[in-house]
Formats: structure tokens, sequence, C-alpha cells
């Protein structure tokens, strides 16, 4: 793909998201590009975040429940997300509700930028990966906050700003985690899914 080969000819800012995700495929020999891609689609995931959430930090009972890094969750298609994880020398898989319509890995590049590569075990079925790809093709699905209690983060979320959670209580996510979502507006009417992540305690 011209501009997206090479670490000197890519210009990750002006890049549209799906050449930025088709590049995290890229192998060892286009692997400045593909962190250039993997960097600039944090990036933009966590600005529309932040657009959509900026009131909620402006609430300190509800700001103090997202005070972690966020990951960007990216969604692809089975063949692809095949591709991306074996260029990274297949990276462990979640291990995600047999229910659930999805299958996932994390990739984080440092300490700053943290993805979640997620794809559909039903191409055109019903399940949330599958109809976002259909809908919009590959690009950010969600971007996810860690919260140390989902149900009190979604209950606070609710009374002190209005906001109603997708489920009425947290669901089982990937690895044991407790999870909600909220579809929240960003700037020009976007969208986002912002995904709260209660990480599995250990007895």
């Amino acid at each position: 793909m011209a501009g997206l080969s090479t670490g000197n000819t890519m210009n990750s800012e002006t890049a549209a998201i799906s050449e930025l995700v088709h590049c995290l495929s890229s192998r060892s020999a286009e692997s400045v590009a593909r962190d250039q891609a993997a960097r600039e689609i944090y990036r933009r995931g966590c600005a529309l975040a932040e657009q959509a959430i900026t009131g909620w930090r402006k609430n300190p009972e509800v700001g103090a429940f997202l005070s972690g890094r966020a990951t960007v969750g990216v969604a692809v298609t089975p063949e692809h997300f095949a591709a991306i994880r074996s260029a990274l020398g297949n990276p462990r898989l979640a291990n995600v509700p047999p229910d659930q319509d999805a299958e996932e890995f994390e990739w984080s590049l440092g300490a700053d930028v943290h993805l979640d590569i997620l794809t559909t075990r039903q191409p055109g079925g019903t399940g949330a990966i599958a109809r976002f790809l259909a809908k919009f093709g590959e690009g950010i699905q969600q971007v996810e906050f860690p919260t140390p209690d989902a149900d009190r983060a979604a209950a606070m979320i609710r009374s002190r700003l209005g906001i109603a959670p997708i489920y009425p209580t947290a669901h089982t996510g990937a690895d044991g985690t407790r999870v909600n979502f909220f579809l929240a507006s960003a700037a020009d009417g976007k969208k986002v899914l912002i995904e709260l992540v209660e990480s599995h305690k250990e007895a």
C-alpha cells in the first residue's frame, strides 16, 4: 500500500483508519510502519473517547472510577485477525465466554499504547462485532477503561449524569472480567462505545 509500506514514507496522521488497520498485519520488514499505525490508532481512539467523556471527568465521583489507562478496541475481519496475530508472534487469545460472538487478544507497545484486537466468530451474524464490521468495516469499535467496580461505576454515571448503561448489571467479559458499556456522544454527532472493565480479582 503506497505510503504505508515503510516507516520513511508513512504519514500516519493523515492516513484513513482503514489504511492504519490494514497496516497492523505488516511483518518484520515493515514493523516500523506497523507500530506507527498502532500508535496513531491508539491516539485517535483515545481522542474520540475523551471528547465523549469530558463531562464525565468533570464530576469527581465519576472521574474516580475512570482513572486508569485506556485500551482501544479494534474490530477486524477473521482473516485479518489471524494475519495480525501471526505477524505479532501469535499472542495469547483471551478467554471469551462461549456465548459471546468475539475472539480477541491484547497488544501493547511499551507502557503507552494498548490495543485490543477483536473479531467475530460468526461473520454476517448478529453479534456486536459482526454487526459493527457489516456497518462500518474495520476500525475502532470501542474504547475500554479499567474501573475498580463496574456496577458502582455504571450506577454513578446513571445517577450523576443521567446516562444509562447498555446492560442493567455488569456482564462477564474476557478472562473473567466484569464489563458494561455506554454509547456516548463525541464531537460532530459521532458515537463511541465506552467499555468499563473490572479486572478479575483472585480469591
